[in-house]
């Protein structure tokens, strides 16, 4: 087993919890919390909206947690939620004027993260664990627990 230092999964929650560390004060200064930070970004990337279901893939967020955010983000009205025929998991989700001037508003305090983030560890790194860092989201948890198995029923 590798030493509790060379851990990737405590490595990669040491290094959220550092980037955490720097947003969520500036979130809170723009009364977001990181999982409405989350919704409001991966709508920027659209301006039709998306389903909920595609919303909730798009910021690691469970169904319970992303419908309490985005029923409190359309209170706020930075959020539009429209039903699809008696159909409420295929509900569309999308930014008002009012979340896109959100969205412009807390960008350049983001980004001056980003500049902080690219002096400590040069842009080049970053540039490189962005690649590096996609890779490992797309490991397949089933099939490495199938190969596991395999090898703890061999021993």
């Amino acid at each position: 087993m590798r030493s509790f230092d060379q851990s990737l999964p405590m490595a990669l929650l040491s290094a959220r919890e550092a980037m955490m560390r720097a947003f969520r004060p500036m979130l809170g200064r723009h009364d977001l919390t990181e999982q409405q930070w989350r919704v409001l970004r991966a709508l920027t990337t659209t301006t039709d909206g998306l389903e909920v279901g595609e919303l909730a893939e798009n910021t690691l967020l469970l169904g319970p947690s992303l419908s309490r955010i985005v029923a409190n983000l359309v209170d706020r009205g930075v959020l539009t939620r429209t039903s699809r025929e008696h159909d409420q998991r295929r509900a569309l989700v999308a930014l008002t004027p009012k979340g896109r001037s959100v969205v412009a508003a807390v960008g350049p305090a983001s980004e001056a993260i980003y500049d902080q983030i690219e002096t400590h560890i040069g842009s080049g790194r970053l540039a490189e664990v962005l690649p590096l860092l996609s890779d490992l989201a797309g490991f397949d948890a089933d099939l490495a627990s199938t190969h596991v198995g395999e090898l703890d029923a061999s021993h």
